[in-house]
């Protein structure tokens, strides 16, 4: 295992995400990924919340660096606020991170519109706290998104804090998330560890997520399915004691979507 820093970042009044990769590269930092961040999907219900969530800061980005590499101090007067976490990764799994993430954001995707995903015209209730399922404001959301972030891939950050005795259970909730619900809608988890440090150190977080989604249509096609309901009923639920879900769209480093817009072939 190796340590990866995790950093969402809020950044200034005019200081862009383009002008901060810049100063990055000006010393050499490469991030093992950088994403814009797009919005919050589930909150976090009481660990970080007050930080992530206070003064209803506005999150520009999400960066993931090596051991070792901090960022430099050149780069303090540009961010706002700041929410960082240090987790143990596999070595081969962080290495191979730049390939599979190519793989992903090149390959072929289907086109799914809004009237594709289950429930969308009622969005179904408002969503419980901890919960991923459809609501209302996602799909007013969604429906008012440029096409230049809608036909891109997205990828979602989730922070995870298990209930007692239940982090088996949640090992289950991933084998039937695969098997039974992720590769029906693209959605692939292209990293994941756990966390060994966070900014508040009794936070309590235990691992983090971070997932593929060929467009934000197929993650909400996902947890507007049936399929994806009976195993976050049966398995996810009742192991959580606290997460968040923070959508983001890896970014190049001119602060442009990573991936190419969505072309005609098919999943």
């Amino acid at each position: 295992m190796v340590v990866c820093h995790l950093h969402i970042i809020s950044l200034k009044s005019g200081v862009s995400v383009a002008g901060f990769l810049a100063k990055l590269g000006q010393h050499g930092i490469k991030p093992v990924f950088q994403a814009r961040v797009l919005r919050w999907m589930i909150l976090p219900t009481e660990m970080s919340a007050g930080h992530l969530l206070a003064r209803n800061t506005h999150w520009d980005l999400f960066l993931g660096l090596e051991s070792g590499v901090v960022l430099p101090p050149s780069t303090q007067a540009d961010v706002a606020a700041i929410w960082s976490a240090s987790c143990g990764v596999g070595a081969k799994a962080l290495a191979g991170y730049s390939s599979l993430n190519t793989t992903l954001l090149n390959q072929p995707r289907k086109s799914i519109t809004l009237a594709d995903v289950p429930g969308h015209e009622t969005g179904g209730d408002a969503p419980r706290p901890g919960n991923l399922e459809l609501s209302p404001e996602w799909v007013q959301w969604i429906d008012s998104l440029p096409a230049d972030v809608r036909e891109h891939p997205v990828s979602m950050l989730n922070l995870l804090a298990f209930n007692p005795g239940k982090i088996d259970q949640y090992k289950q909730y991933g084998v039937e998330f695969a098997k039974r619900v992720g590769s029906r809608h693209g959605g692939r988890v292209k990293i994941l560890g756990r966390v060994v440090e966070s900014q508040a150190k009794d936070d309590g977080w235990d691992e983090f997520a971070y997932v593929h989604y060929p467009t934000i249509n197929h993650f909400a096609s996902m947890a507007g399915s049936k399929d994806y309901q009976e195993v976050n009923q049966q398995y996810r639920l009742g192991a959580l004691k606290d997460t968040f879900i923070l959508c983001c769209q890896e970014i190049n480093d001119r602060g442009e979507s990573a991936a190419p817009r969505l072309g005609t072939s098919k999943l």
